[in-house]
């Protein structure tokens, strides 16, 4: 045994040494660009006799983080909980949140897989000496994710695989970043606070299929951004929510924008000098956000340009000046659907009003505001939602006369909801709500009676006497209709 090891080893050494000659001599005798030549044939002979590739996603790329990195780590976030072999994990919190990060610890490996290809990723650190002219060591931690895979997937790796998880995490972090709602101050300026709002269309009081219609249009326009495109449209949508005050304006509004993830900019047009700070106020709104402008018919006194003009001519120039000066209809209609619609994208756009015919018929003309939603009175359907969300019932036996009473009156679902929070037990609740509306019943009925005892007109003979009394009348679509009731009577 003995003499056959060191044979072994002497034919080693020998054969090393011979190595050492020969590239030592092709050192001397070869030029460097046969070398160099040779140094690339020996590189892409390994790369083929080897099966696996691999990218390397650094956290920075010179001074500027690398976005993909971000990418990489939010969307491994989602994928650990189907990897429970890892042994070790990395759990953190920003701030006062209380939600946890879990991320992988260096040196760790996690599979995935994607249409059919395996990946496996591992996060990688080492330490990176400073300058020596720089404070202290200088020395500091560099982070990169490296993902592995057979070399027939590259291609897929490149122009799907990463990509994917780049759009991944874009809708990762949508849907959990925290919302925010903006208000004008100081003219021209937004200021913003969280959005705290907890209003959704699973709890939004309204009738399933009014619902329903407003969801899916809200996702049909999310996703048609090439269509806007190609049609020469801004990528905008506009809604019109009017109807009695308490029937849930603002719960859809806040419920629509945690639905598309949006922030909301409520605009107080009482506080914009002019057209020229409206039009600051609108071109500083991100994209994928809500122009809120509550009460419209009464906030300001928004009149048509002609009505502007004749009142121009008629004043002296320091008055012209000052209504110049003013907020317009043709201003704030200018961002809805003018030149200005164009200086943003995915946009919603909400007017509310409590009385509908009181606004300006060019707020109202086709492609302008796109869908008139009815905020109407409280139907049975509307009740059932709030009965679940306050006191958790399907049920009750109240409910038989709730849903006649609330046929017969005229109730808003922000009065049913006060009523059934006032006590947490659900039969104290009901019954009240129950007497609540027998009562406006009663009301109801007494004023009816009040007011057709009243006969307007002078007490001529012969002479027809009309009094109006106005009857709310529900048709099938809850929407509340006026009718005027005309009460004749003859003298003598």
């Amino acid at each position: 045994m003995a003499p056959s090891y060191d044979k072994t080893i002497a034919t080693a050494a020998s054969l090393a040494a011979s190595l050492m000659l020969v590239r030592s001599l092709a050192n001397e005798l070869l030029p460097s660009e046969v070398r160099d030549a040779l140094s690339s044939a020996l590189a892409s002979l390994r790369s083929r006799m080897t099966w696996q590739h691999t990218i390397v996603i650094k956290e920075t790329e010179g001074w500027c983080r690398n976005c993909v990195y971000d990418a990489v780590e939010a969307y491994l976030a989602t994928r650990i909980n189907a990897n429970l072999n890892m042994q070790r994990l990395r759990v953190s919190s920003a701030g006062a949140s209380e939600k946890m990060v879990v991320g992988m610890e260096a040196g760790e490996e996690m599979p995935d897989v994607y249409q059919g290809a395996e990946f496996k990723w591992c996060m990688v650190t080492r330490e990176v000496k400073g300058d020596s002219d720089s404070v202290g060591d200088g020395a500091h931690e560099v982070r990169s994710y490296e993902v592995s895979f057979h070399k027939r997937h590259k291609e897929k790796a490149l122009k799907e695989y990463l990509p994917f998880i780049v759009a991944a995490a874009k809708a990762i972090e949508d849907q959990e970043r925290s919302l925010d709602i903006y208000m004008n101050e100081h003219g021209n300026e937004w200021s913003s606070i969280v959005l705290q709002h907890p209003s959704t269309f699973h709890t939004l009081a309204m009738d399933m299929k009014q619902k329903r219609a407003i969801v899916d249009d809200l996702d049909r326009f999310t996703k048609r951004k090439d269509y806007y495109r190609r049609i020469g449209k801004a990528w905008k949508r506009g809604y019109l929510l009017y109807g009695p005050p308490g029937t849930g304006k603002s719960s859809l509004i806040a419920a629509i924008a945690n639905h598309l993830r949006f922030d909301i900019y409520d605009l107080e047009l009482t506080g914009v000098d002019s057209n020229s700070d409206l039009r600051r106020l609108l071109v500083g709104m991100t994209n994928r956000s809500i122009l809120v402008v509550e009460d419209i018919d009464c906030t300001i006194e928004l009149k048509q340009r002609e009505e502007d003009d004749e009142e121009h001519s008629k004043s002296n120039s320091a008055a012209k000046k000052k209504a110049e000066d003013k907020v317009t209809l043709s201003g704030l209609l200018n961002f809805v659907d003018g030149l200005w619609s164009t200086s943003g994208e995915e946009r919603i756009i909400i007017f509310t009003t409590n009385y509908k015919e009181r606004l300006d018929p060019a707020l109202l003309r086709p492609g302008r505001m796109d869908m008139h939603i009815h905020m109407g009175y409280c139907t049975m359907e509307a009740f059932r939602i709030l009965a679940n969300n306050y006191h958790s019932v399907d049920y009750h036996a109240t409910y038989p006369d709730i849903e006649e009473l609330i046929e017969e009156v005229s109730v808003t679902p922000a009065e049913v909801a006060e009523v059934l929070m006032r006590n947490d037990d659900t039969d104290v609740a009901l019954h009240d709500l129950v007497e609540l509306l027998k009562l406006k019943k009663k009301d109801a009925t007494d004023d009816i009676k009040i007011e057709g005892t009243h006969v307007d007109g002078k007490k001529d003979s012969d002479e027809i006497k009309t009094g109006s009394v106005q009857v709310e009348e529900k048709k099938d679509d809850e929407e509340v209709v006026v009718k005027n009731v005309f009460i004749e009577n003859r003298s003598g």
